[in-house]
C-alpha cells in the first residue's frame, strides 16, 4: 500500500553520515518547515560515525558513535526508518518500495546509498572467516570470530591477514591488533597507501607500521584462500608461490558505489560507477538527486566525508530555493591508528606542471614530510606528513595560497617558530572541512557572534564537532582574534591573582611559601575568592605533606574537602572507602556491610570498583570513619580534585585471556597516587589484554597490556565531552610504565590550567601528546629527575586523610551540624524530607514498604516539642 504523500516530501535513501548531515542541514535552514523528510536505513540503527569505526574495537560503546541529537531525530518532520532495503524507485509515480511491500512517494529524492566493500574474485573468498570492513555488523562480526578463535586456540595467537594496504586496510590491522590477533598486510603496489602517499612516505609508513608488530608485504597478491577439515579460512595463498597460515582474513581493497536503484530506474551512471550528477548534485531527473560516495561528479566518485557533507549541503540549499555548487573535493585524509600520524593533502604527488617538493626525512625519528609547491616556490598545493602530522591543521587551509614564509619552517623540528600564524590564515580558508567552516566564519562568530572562547565557537560554527582535528587551529583563531578586537585574552587565575594557575604553581614551588596569606600578599591581592581558595589548597596539597584542615588551609577548601566527604543533593555525605583494584576481604566486605546497616546507608557499587555509601550526616562521618579505618580502610578521595580509582580488569590471575597481571598493576598504582592533588580529578585503568575490559582508553591514564609488557594511554576523560586516550608509549616495562606515569602526572599537574581535565590540557600543552612524550620519555626539558623526586616525596609522606583526623579533637570539631550540637543527636530533633525529595530506599525499606527520608542537617531540621 502506498502511503499518502504530503506536499514537501524528500526521501532520503540511505542512513549513513551523509544522509544524517543533510537532515540536520535542512532542518537547520528550513524554519518554515516547508519540506518534510523521510530517511530509509537499511542498517537497523540511525547514522553513526563509519570514520570511527576502528574505536570500537578498542572499548568505545557503539552507542558513542551515533550521530545526530535524539531532538533531530524526533523532530514532527522528520521520519528515521531502519532496518529497510529500498529495492526499486518509480520515477514515473514517484515512489521507492522495500522488499517488504512497503512503499514510500516523494516530491524529491535523494540518493544517499554510499558504498559496499570491493570483494576481488578470489577462489574462498566466501570461507568462513574472511571479513570486509564497512558497517558496524561487519567490525562487530570480526571482534566475534576473532575472540571466538581466540578461545580455542589457547595460548596461541589468533593469525591474521589483511588483504589491501590502503587507509582502510591499516585501520583494519590495527583493529586485529587491539584484539591480540598477529597481523599481516598484505599490498598489490610498491608501499603503503599508494592513493595517498608517494614512495618516500609509504617506506617511512611501513617502519611505523612494522614498529607495532604489523607485518607488511608489498608487491603481493593473494592468488586464493584455503580452508581446512573445519571448514574455516585456514591458509592464504601468494601469487609468487609463498603462504600465509591464517585464522582470519580482512578484505580491504577498496568501495563500490552503489549504484543498482539509480540502474534500475534508468539514470545515468558514471563508467566506473556512480551516479552522473551536475554541480548541484542533481541527476537527469530534476526530483532526484545523488549525495556521498555514489555521486559521480565531474566522471569520479569520492570516497571521503568532506566532500560527502559538502553534497549535502548544496543540495539543502538548492531546495530551499539557492544556487549552491558542490566545491573541488577535499581529498585531504588522515590515518587513524594510534601510534602511527599520517596525513595526505593536495597535490600530494606532484602532478601539477612545474611543481617543486621539499622534502624532510629522518628515518631514525621514523618521520618523513613533504610539501609540494608551485614553480615559484610561494603557492602551496599539497604535502604529505608522516610521523608528525602537527603540521596538518595549519597547512591543509593554505592549499592554493602563497606560504606567508619559509617552506621548510612548516618541515623541520626547529622551524615551527617562524611558520604562519592563524592570523596569516585569509578569510576563504576552510579550516574545518568536515563542517565547511571557514576562518571568516570563526572570526565572525567571535566578533559579531559575541563568542568569547572554544566552546562557543563550536556550538556555533560546527568547527571540530566531527573528527577535532582542527580544534588547536581553531583555539588559536579564537584567541588570535579576541586579542585583534582589542578583548584582553587573560589567563589570570581571578580577580586576586593576575597568574595563571601554571604561573602560581611554580611561584609558590619556587618561593617556597605555605599559606595563604603569605601567597596572597606576595602574588596577589585582597582576600581571596571561591576559585583561587581551592586552587592554592591543591597546589599547596602537592608540594608539601600538610594535612588539608591544618591551621589555615582548612579555611581555604571547598564543601567537599572542607569535610572530606561529598556533598550530595539532599545535604547529606557519602562515605567511599579505597579499594584498591576492587581487590577486598570477606572481613571488609561485612564491615562495610555492617556500617552501612547501622547508619542507614544506601548503597552503590560503582563503576570504579568500589562501594559507594550514601545519607550519612555531618556529625555520623568521624563515627562512620572510624569504624571503616579500624577495619583497615582509608579515605577514597571521592571528595578531592585528585586520584579517584584505577579501574582493572582480572587479569592474568583469573582470565584466560590475559597476558600481565592486571590487578597488581592496578592495586600498585592506586596505593602510589592515592591523595595526589591535581586540578581535577584523575582515573586510571588497567587492562590484562587487548580486550579492554576496564575501559582503559576512557581514563586520564590507560594502562593495556601486550606480549611484551604495557602500552600507555593518556588523555581519556569522560564527562560531557568524552574522548579516547591517546597512546603515549609501547611495550613498557613495569619500572619503566610506572616512571612514565609518574612524569606525566606531575607534568599535568604542574602545568594544567584549573578545573582542566588531562583531554583538553593535551590539545593545550606545548606539543600535543608528541610534545609530553618528549618531555616525559625523552626529558626534553631536563626536568625529569625534579618529577621523580617530587613524585618519589609524594610516596613517602602520604598520609590518609581520615586516620589523621580521627587522631585530632581540633578537627573533629569541624562535625558537628551546629557549634553548640552534642556529641550524640538530640532526640529532640527530627530529620524530615526536604522539599519531597528522597533517597533511593534501602532493601530493607523496599521490602517493609516504608519510605526512604533524605535526612538533611542544617536550616533544614524541623524542631518538634
Amino acid at each position: 500500500m502506498t502511503a499518502p504523500r504530503a506536499p514537501g516530501e524528500i526521501v532520503v535513501v540511505g542512513g549513513g553520515m551523509v544522509a544524517q548531515r543533510l537532515v540536520e542541514a535542512l532542518r537547520d535552514r528550513d524554519a518554515e518547515g516547508r519540506w518534510g523528510v523521510t530517511v530509509l536505513a537499511e542498517e537497523p540503527r540511525a547514522p553513526y560515525d563509519r570514520v570511527a569505526l576502528t574505536s570500537y574495537f578498542s572499548g568505545r560503546d557503539p552507542q558513542e558513535l551515533s550521530l545526530g541529537s535524539p531532538a533531530l531525530w524526533s523532530d514532527p518532520l522528520v521520519t528515521l526508518v531502519r532496518g529497510v532495503r529500498v529495492e526499486a524507485v518509480d520515477r514515473a509515480a514517484r515512489t521507492v518500495s522495500a522488499g517488504d511491500g512497503r512503499t514510500w512517494a516523494y516530491d524529491q529524492l535523494v540518493l544517499a546509498t554510499g558504498s559496499s566493500a570491493a570483494m576481488p574474485p578470489i577462489e574462498g573468498n566466501d570461507l568462513p572467516g574472511v571479513f570486509v570492513y564497512r558497517t558496524l555488523d561487519d567490525v562487530a562480526a570480526l571482534r566475534g570470530w576473532v575472540e571466538e578463535r581466540a578461545a580455542a586456540l589457547g595460548d596461541r595467537r589468533v593469525r591474521g591477514a589483511v588483504i589491501g594496504g590502503g587507509l582502510l586496510g591499516l585501520e583494519a590491522a590495527g583493529a586485529l591488533q587491539a584484539l591480540g590477533a598477529r597481523s599481516t598486510v598484505l599490498q598489490l603496489g610498491t608501499h603503503l597507501m599508494s592513493t595517498q602517499v608517494d614512495l618516500g612516505g609509504g617506506e617511512a609508513l611501513r617502519r611505523l607500521i612494522h614498529r607495532l608488530g604489523v607485518d607488511v608485504l608489498v608487491g603481493a597478491t593473494t592468488s586464493r584462500l584455503r580452508s581446512g577439515a573445519s571448514g574455516r579460512v585456514e591458509r592464504l595463498d601468494l601469487g609468487d608461490g609463498g603462504r600465509l597460515d591464517v585464522d582470519v582474513v580482512v578484505v580491504a581493497v577498496g568501495v563500490r558505489p552503489r549504484d543498482e536503484l539509480a540502474r534500475g530506474a534508468g539514470l545515468e551512471t558514471g563508467a566506473r560507477g556512480g551516479v552522473v550528477v551536475d554541480e548541484a548534485c542533481r541527476t537527469a531527473d530534476p526530483q532526484v538527486w545523488a549525495v556521498g560516495e555514489v555521486a559521480c561528479v565531474d566522471g569520479a566518485c569520492v570516497g571521503l566525508v568532506a566532500p560527502g557533507y559538502a553534497m549535502a549541503e548544496v543540495v539543502v540549499d538548492r531546495l530551499l530555493g539557492g544556487a549552491a555548487v558542490v566545491p573541488p573535493a577535499d581529498t585531504a585524509t588522515k590515518l587513524k591508528l594510534a601510534g602511527v600520524d599520517v596525513a595526505s593533502f593536495g597535490d600530494a604527488f606532484a602532478r601539477t606542471p612545474g611543481a617543486l617538493e621539499v622534502v624532510h626525512s629522518d628515518p631514525v625519528a621514523g618521520v618523513y614530510k613533504k610539501l609540494v609547491l608551485s614553480d615559484d616556490t610561494r603557492t602551496l598545493l599539497g604535502g604529505v606528513l608522516v610521523g608528525d602530522a602537527s603540521a596538518y591543521a595549519g597547512l591543509r587551509p593554505m592549499l592554493g595560497r602563497a606560504l606567508p614564509g619559509d617552506p621548510s619552517a612548516y618541515l623541520l623540528p626547529e622551524g615551527g617558530s617562524t611558520a604562519a600564524g592563524p592570523a596569516d590564515l585569509p578569510d576563504d580558508a576552510t579550516v574545518c572541512s568536515c563542517n565547511n567552516v571557514s576562518a571568516g566564519s570563526i572570526r565572525c562568530a567571535v566578533t559579531d557572534g559575541g563568542c568569547t572562547d572554544l566552546a562557543g565557537v563550536k556550538a556555533c560554527t560546527r568547527a571540530g564537532t566531527s573528527c577535532g582535528s582542527c580544534l588547536p587551529l581553531v583555539k588559536k583563531l579564537v584567541t588570535a582574534e579576541l586579542a585583534r578586537a582589542g578583548v584582553a585574552v587573560s589567563n589570570a587565575l581571578c580577580e586576586h591573582f593576575a597568574m595563571s594557575r601554571r604561573q602560581l604553581f611554580d611561584a609558590v614551588r619556587v618561593t617556597g611559601l605555605r599559606t595563604f596569606s603569605e601567597i596572597v600578599a606576595r602574588h596577589g591581592s585582597g582576600r581571596g575568592c571561591d576559585i583561587c581558595k581551592p586552587v592554592i589548597a591543591s597546589i599547596l596539597s602537592s608540594l608539601d605533606d600538610g594535612h588539608v584542615l591544618d591551621g589555615e588551609r582548612a579555611t581555604l577548601q571547598d564543601t567537599n574537602d572542607h569535610v572530606m566527604a561529598n556533598l550530595q543533593r539532599d545535604g547529606s555525605y557519602s562515605v567511599v572507602p579505597r579499594i584498591p583494584g576492587g581487590e577486598v576481604t570477606p572481613e571488609g566486605l561485612l564491615a562495610i556491610g555492617e556500617v552501612a546497616r547501622d547508619y542507614g546507608l544506601y548503597t552503590k557499587i560503582t563503576g570504579g570498583q568500589r562501594i559507594d555509601m550514601f545519607g550519612a550526616r555531618l556529625e555520623q562521618l568521624p563515627d562512620i570513619w572510624r569504624r571503616l579505618v579500624d577495619a583497615g580502610f582509608e579515605s577514597g578521595h571521592a571528595y578531592g580534585k585528585s586520584l579517584r580509582t584505577v579501574k582493572s580488569c582480572v587479569g592474568s590471575t583469573w582470565c584466560r585471556f590475559g597476558v600481565q597481571d592486571a590487578v597488581g598493576l592496578a592495586i600498585e598504582l592506586e596505593l602510589r597516587y592515592r591523595g595526589l592533588r591535581s586540578p581535577h580529578k584523575i582515573k586510571l585503568g588497567v587492562s590484562g589484554c587487548a580486550r579492554e575490559c576496564a575501559e582503559a582508553r576512557g581514563k586520564d591514564v590507560g594502562v593495556i597490556a601486550t606480549d611484551k609488557g604495557w602500552n600507555v594511554y593518556v588523555g581519556g576523560n569522560g564527562g560531557f565531552t568524552p574522548r579516547h586516550a591517546q597512546l603515549l608509549a609501547e611495550d613498557l616495562d613495569t619500572e619503566t610504565l610506572v616512571r612514565t606515569i609518574d612524569r606525566f602526572l606531575l607534568y599535568y599537574i604542574r602545568t594544567a590550567d584549573r578545573l582542566q581535565r588531562t583531554a583538553p590540557w593535551l590539545d593545550e600543552v606545548e606539543g600535543g601528546v608528541q610534545g609530553v612524550r618528549a618531555v616525559v620519555l625523552e626529558d626534553s626539558l631536563g626536568i625529569a629527575a625534579d618529577l621523580d623526586a617530587a613524585m618519589a616525596r609524594h610516596v613517602d609522606v602520604y598520609e590518609d586523610e581520615w586516620r589523621a583526623t580521627l587522631d585530632d579533637p581540633e578537627k573533629l570539631r569541624r562535625f558537628a551540624s551546629f557549634v553548640n550540637a552534642p556529641t550524640t543527636p538530640d532526640p529532640s530533633l527530627a530529620y524530615v524530607a526536604e522539599r519531597g525529595q528522597r533517597r533511593p530506599a534501602t532493601a530493607a525499606e523496599r521490602a517493609s514498604g516504608q519510605a526512604a527520608p533524605v535526612l538533611v542537617a542544617g536550616p533544614t531540621l524541623e524542631v518538634r516539642a
